[in-house]
């Protein structure tokens, strides 16, 4: 029981970090049709800038300001000059340059920063364990980084719920001409909706990077989950994506703890932990078949036509 407790923290943990990355990409794809590619990119990118700050001025509270910022201005860039004139293209074409985008952004920080992997420490007053449970410890890291999805969810809902541009964001989603000929600037409106989404990833990419290795290509793995989280969830819905995340993380976290296990009594012990990873690594996929068998749309997207 010790160890199902710890292994649900662990899933809410992963889930939450999925959460930050796939709430700017269903956002991003969701008003402006933009399949973007290199959305993991930005995850890397502020990654990599909180360790350089980090390894100069040994401050994570101002590593995670720079990694967040640096990777919205990115995104906003992004945006003006990559995205801005694929709007009215077909995706293939967002497919291409998006891509283009992924090779360069994976060439261009191990032009920068090199191609030895780079770590970030974590602060010190959220190191060690505390105790969740009798008898069960927990990192306080993994915890904070739970409580920082919290708050991603809190001030998305906010803004997209209670302020003006949140207004127009949803407006957008249903109908972008009419929001423009009541006098909205869509293209400055794509541009920061662009911008919200790469800083939710480059805010995911610095709370994570403690845990993983700041490396080229760190973010590729994290935008194939978010496709899923997406799927799953219903493209365009934050409520979709959220509850979508924490299926994932929960799923991917405890069929690689319990399923080696299980193959082991089923097969040869030597080939088990094989085995047993890669079932569990496909088991994410078998969640986002049986929800596209029962609802086509996702757990919250619109009903499709037809």
């Amino acid at each position: 029981m010790d160890l199902f407790l710890e292994q649900a923290l662990n899933g809410l943990q992963s889930g939450f970090t999925l959460f930050m990355i796939a709430a700017g990409l269903t956002l991003i794809f969701g008003m402006m049709g933009v399949l973007n590619l290199a959305h993991g990119s930005l995850f890397m990118v502020g990654a990599y800038l909180a360790a350089d700050v980090g390894s100069r001025t040994g401050s994570f509270e101002l590593a995670l300001l720079v990694g967040t910022v640096g990777a919205a201005v990115t995104g906003a860039v992004m945006e003006v000059l990559v995205i801005r004139p694929l709007y009215r293209r077909d995706h293939l074409d967002q497919v291409l340059a998006t891509f283009a985008v992924v090779l360069i952004a994976n060439q261009g920080v191990q032009m920068v920063w090199g191609r030895r992997p780079r770590t970030i420490s974590r602060p010190e007053w959220l190191e060690g364990s505390v105790a969740v449970l009798p008898g069960v410890q927990y990192p306080i890291y993994r915890l904070a980084i739970i409580l920082a999805g919290v708050f991603a969810l809190i001030v998305l809902w906010f803004l997209i719920e209670r302020t003006k541009i949140g207004m127009w964001i949803r407006a957008g989603n249903t109908n972008r001409e009419l929001l423009g000929a009541l006098g909205v600037n869509i293209s400055l409106l794509f541009t920061l909706v662009f911008g919200i989404g790469a800083a939710l990833a480059g805010f995911a990419g610095v709370v994570a990077a403690p845990y993983l290795t700041v490396e080229s290509g760190m973010g590729d793995n994290f935008l194939i989950l978010s496709f899923v989280v997406i799927v799953i969830g219903g493209i365009g819905s934050i409520k979709g994506a959220f509850i979508a995340s924490l299926i994932v993380g929960l799923a991917q976290t405890y069929s690689h703890t319990y399923l080696p296990g299980v193959v082991g009594n089923l097969t040869d012990p030597s080939a088990a932990a094989a085995i047993g990873s890669s079932l569990a690594s496909a088991s994410i996929y078998l969640v986002m078949v049986i929800v596209l068998l029962v609802r086509p749309q996702g757990l919250y997207g619109a009903k499709l036509a037809g």
